[in-house]
């Protein structure tokens, strides 16, 4: 304990950034296999599902994101592990539609809380420079914690699916009574409460954020992909098991021998991410924004073209490699995003309102895009709902390279 109270800032978000993505794979290495196996939900029932998640995440974004800024970034941190630790642990010991949408519900609104907040927490502790560092020493935190929750999930789950996600709820609860003791906010000035109204901070930062988007073409275009990203990965994250299952092999396995099968999966994902980002964070990639956007224009081409593939296949063996190429380019442009977007960011006081922004970017596309994708898995095949999917996120290809063209040199 006294150890830890000496950490510094960095420090804490990297702990957090791996005990979170541990208790998170705990649970959802078997999560969509639990929705699909033991509580029976159909295509559309997935999608919509995931529809009310990212609802919640359009609503609560930016109001969470300014208590954040006006209020406290630990709090809201706190706050959101909590919710999302309460959510889990409802959808596990209930294994309803009903309660699995309650778990959507409260899921969504502590994503809400912890999104941005921790960015810009770590941020303004730390400082911009160092925050890019952490934001990639973060994500290779984060998979070693996937690396070593998926083989417990494996084994709690080949007995029991939901077990799993019952333990990660209340150990993701617990990591918000860690952070009350020993997340530090030191450099973080709230705004005075007798001086501005929250309503007034509300049409001051959104004001802001408009008219530095209308005057930033990088953050335009950012938003755009955002928008773009959000539209394709609703209906692939809730159908790709069910894809998997329309293979014969798959479809004759026991639930214990699928829950081995998909935590391996998730296995293997997770050791490449993290040879991909030591890899980076060793060659320094995340300094330089140039180099930023080739990763991030590579990595779309990727995935588009294994989304197109994983629709495709028939294979056991080319449904893996191009399910498990589709996750680590994702892993790794993650906090490649959350570096460009630090970077540009005008005034550090709106640093969270800005990830916030960006999160709800994503959440409009993803509404408007996992329904249509659910229909047409439901009134076609989930198979031409993939390949849709890999057409609606073709546009951010031509914005990479739109940057590439005016940043060149």
């Amino acid at each position: 304990m006294n150890l830890l109270k000496k950490q510094d800032s960095y420090q804490v978000y990297i702990y957090t950034c791996f005990l979170s993505q541990l208790f998170f794979t705990f649970i959802t290495t078997v999560n969509l296999l639990y929705h699909v196996k033991i509580v029976l939900l159909d295509p559309m029932q997935l999608v919509l599902v995931g529809s009310v998640l990212e609802v919640v995440v359009f609503l609560f974004e930016i109001p969470t994101g300014l208590l954040s800024d006006v209020k406290s970034r630990k709090l809201s941190v706190i706050i959101g592990y909590f919710l999302i630790g309460a959510g889990f642990l409802i959808e596990g010991l209930f294994p309803y539609f009903v309660t699995v949408i309650f778990s959507q519900i409260a899921w969504g609104i502590g994503y809400t809380f912890t999104s941005g907040a921790h960015q810009a927490w770590i941020a303004d502790e730390i400082g911009e420079e160092r925050a890019s560092l952490a934001f990639v020493s973060g994500a290779k935190a984060g998979n070693l914690g996937k690396v070593i929750a998926i083989p417990f999930s494996i084994i709690t789950g080949y007995f029991m699916i939901n077990l799993p996600i019952i333990i990660g709820g209340i150990c993701m609860v617990g990591l918000a009574f860690f952070l009350i003791f020993f997340m530090k906010e030191e450099n973080f000035k709230p705004i005075n409460k007798g001086e501005i109204s929250t309503w007034k901070t509300i049409q001051s930062n959104i004001s802001e954020i408009i008219h530095y988007s209308k005057a930033s073409y990088l953050m335009r275009i950012l938003f755009l992909i955002a928008l773009f990203f959000g539209l394709y990965s609703e209906g692939f994250d809730r159908l790709w098991i069910s894809h998997f299952m329309e293979e014969t092999y798959f479809s004759l396995l026991s639930e214990g021998n699928l829950v081995v099968i998909m935590g391996v999966i998730q296995f293997v994902v997770v050791l490449t991410s993290f040879a991909a980002l030591h890899l980076i964070s060793k060659n320094l990639i995340h300094q330089q924004l140039r180099q930023i956007y080739v990763s991030l224009f590579i990595g779309s081409i990727l995935i588009i073209t294994s989304l197109i593939g994983f629709a495709l296949s028939t294979h056991v063996i080319f449904l893996l490699s191009f399910y498990i190429i589709i996750q680590v380019a994702r892993t790794v442009m993650s906090p490649m995003e959350d570096i460009w977007l630090n970077k540009i960011i005008p005034d550090s006081s709106t640093r969270a309102t800005f990830f916030s922004v960006k999160g709800q970017v994503d959440a409009i596309g993803q509404i408007s895009g996992g329904p249509v994708i659910g229909m047409i898995a439901t009134n076609f095949t989930i198979k031409i709902a993939i390949i849709v999917s890999a057409v609606l996120l073709t546009p951010v290809i031509f914005l990479y390279n739109l940057i590439l063209k005016k940043f060149r040199g």
